[in-house]
This record gives C-alpha cells, sequence and structure tokens, in this order.
C-alpha cells in the first residue's frame, strides 16, 4: 500500500515537471528589420512582441534584430521562406514572387493617406495578401505607413513646367526614372550616400525623400524647399513566415493577429506625431513648405507609370488614377 502511494506521487511529480514548461516560453519569433531603434517600425516590432508575450501569458516571446543585423531584406525574406527567420517587415520587395505586391509604391496612386487606408484595407488589399501568402509563403499580418516622398530643391516648384531640365536624383528604379523624366525633369540614379556632397557642389539641384529622410540627411542645410508633391504614399508590412504561421494554434494565431493589430494602431500615432515633428524641424531650419498642383503632377506622370507597371496589376493602377 505505502509502495502505491509513492509511485502515484512520483507520477504526480513527473507530470507537473513535464507540465512546467507550458506555463513558461514556449516559442521565441526572431523578428528582423532595416529601421534604427528610434524608428517607428522598431518601436512598433518591439510593442508587437510585447502585446503577444502578454496575450500568451508569456508562453510566445519575440526577439527583435534592427538595423538589418539579422540581414537585408531580401535574405530576411530568403531565411523566412526557408525556415530561419521567423519575422520580417517588407513591402514592394515582394513583387519578385507576388506581381500584386507592386501596388505598394505606385507614384500618384493614392492623394491622400485615408484613401491608401482604405485601399490597403480593402479586397484589393486582401487580394494583395492572399498573393503574397500563396506566392512567397510569407503572410502580412499588419501595415505600416510610409511618410509620402517629397520634392527638395532651392526654388519653389508648384507645377510640371517648374521642373523642366532640374537636375535631380531619384533611386535606382526605373519607374521612378520614368516617370520624373515624363514630368520634365533631368533625373538620375545615384547612391544615398553620395546625394548631401552632390548637392553641395552643385552636381544635382533636386531629390525627393520622405521628410525622417530629408531631415535625418540634413539636406536643409544644401536645399531651401520641400515641394509637397506627395509622389509616393506606400505601406509596408510586418510579416510572419508562412512554416512559423503554421506551427500556431488557432488559439495563438488569433492571439499573434490582435498583437499585430495593436501595433498597427501604436506605429500610426507615432507616424502621425513624426510628420508633425519633421516639418516643424525643418521648418525651425528654413525650409519653406510649397504647396503645388497635386491634380497636374499625376496627370503629367499617369502615362508613364501605366507604361513601368506590370500587366497584372495595371487595371488596378488605371482605376485608381481615374479616381
Amino acid at each position: 500500500m505505502m509502495f502505491n502511494w509513492k509511485k502515484t506521487l512520483l507520477a504526480a511529480t513527473v507530470a507537473t515537471l513535464t507540465a512546467m514548461p507550458a506555463l513558461a516560453q514556449e516559442m521565441t519569433l526572431k523578428l528582423g528589420h532595416l529601421a534604427n531603434e528610434e524608428n517607428p517600425w522598431h518601436l512598433a516590432s518591439v510593442k508587437f512582441g510585447e502585446e503577444l508575450s502578454a496575450l500568451t501569458d508569456g508562453r510566445i516571446a519575440v526577439e527583435v534584430f534592427p538595423n538589418e543585423s539579422l540581414g537585408k531584406e531580401i535574405d530576411l525574406i530568403n531565411g523566412m521562406q526557408l525556415g530561419t527567420v521567423d519575422m520580417t517587415i517588407t513591402g514592394e520587395s515582394l513583387q519578385n514572387w507576388a506581381p500584386k505586391a507592386a501596388l505598394l509604391a505606385v507614384p500618384y496612386a493614392f492623394k491622400t493617406i485615408d484613401d491608401m487606408d482604405a485601399f490597403a484595407s480593402g479586397p484589393v488589399g486582401e487580394d494583395i495578401k492572399a498573393q503574397i501568402v500563396e506566392k512567397a509563403q510569407i503572410r502580412p499580418i499588419a501595415y505600416f505607413a510610409r511618410g509620402a516622398r517629397d520634392l527638395t530643391s532651392n526654388r519653389p516648384i508648384t507645377t510640371p513646367a517648374d521642373l523642366q531640365g532640374l537636375k535631380m536624383r531619384v533611386p535606382n528604379v526605373p519607374l521612378f526614372v520614368d516617370v520624373w523624366k515624363a514630368l520634365g525633369a533631368n533625373p538620375g540614379p545615384m547612391a544615398f550616400s553620395e546625394v548631401f556632397t552632390s548637392l553641395q557642389n552643385g552636381t544635382i539641384e533636386s531629390q525627393e525623400n520622405p521628410l525622417a529622410l530629408i531631415r535625418s540627411a540634413s539636406f536643409y542645410e544644401v536645399q531651401s524647399h520641400v515641394n509637397l508633391t506627395d509622389h509616393v504614399r506606400s505601406w509596408i508590412y510586418l510579416t510572419i513566415a508562412e512554416s512559423t504561421w503554421n506551427k500556431l494554434s488557432a488559439e495563438d494565431q488569433a492571439a499573434v493577429m490582435e498583437a499585430a493589430a495593436r501595433a498597427q494602431a501604436y506605429e500610426r500615432e507615432l507616424f502621425n506625431k513624426s510628420l508633425a515633428d519633421d516639418r516643424a524641424f525643418l521648418e525651425s531650419k528654413g525650409m519653406t513648405f510649397v504647396e503645388v498642383d497635386a491634380a497636374a503632377f499625376q496627370a503629367a506622370a499617369k502615362d508613364a507609370v501605366l507604361a513601368n507597371v506590370n500587366d497584372e496589376i495595371k487595371p488596378i493602377v488605371e482605376t485608381l488614377f481615374a479616381q
């Protein structure tokens, strides 16, 4: 009788010890991205981890790796497909697998951020996400806004006619080069690291970027005007590898989506604040903000945009330009 009691006690103790890890951390998700620690994307990634840990009673943790410390964007995408990385922040680079991802950054597609939000969260946005899951084996779970790209210069530019012959730097993206040529400028690709010096010595007269980069790169020292062209409004996804997603229970998948929704709302708060802060800072440094004839820019860019987008998204882009 005593032996049976001891045996029962031992079995109960083993069962308790075996069950204990279920109350502690069971899984750590590795989330790598390209932004620095002050960027709203990074802060929102940390927020996602905190919320997911709280929602799962600490069973799922998230380790965030900023500054490309886990690899560059394409490396991280490949790692997610191979199962060595769990999460990243990525956008139109996914068009290498899913053509509809090109819709994340089409020039003059959205007049306002509200238009972009309605599109990204609407039926076409769902189609984009579904194609990314199917073709890239990566699942978008939230999206973050990116600051609209604006044109800096040393004189006000309000219409495409003001651009004639303007020597400007653009990223090495054929779509960007062709659009600015169509608008009348003289664009050329250049490494971002060379832009400040080239503006300083007059090799180029202009460049285009979001306000945050205009500020961080100190372009206010060599440019006097920010022309509010808002020519690219875009978003980027917080994503999880489909292989990682499939390891989660339905309950934990729901927790991931809830944590992602909270992180998205938090990022938007930070984003709105950063826009206001960046404008105030640039104005304090003497930059003049110029309203432009947005409709004239969009009309002049339309044919060049349509000539550069893939056939799968062309009808959608035509619809956006018609709105």
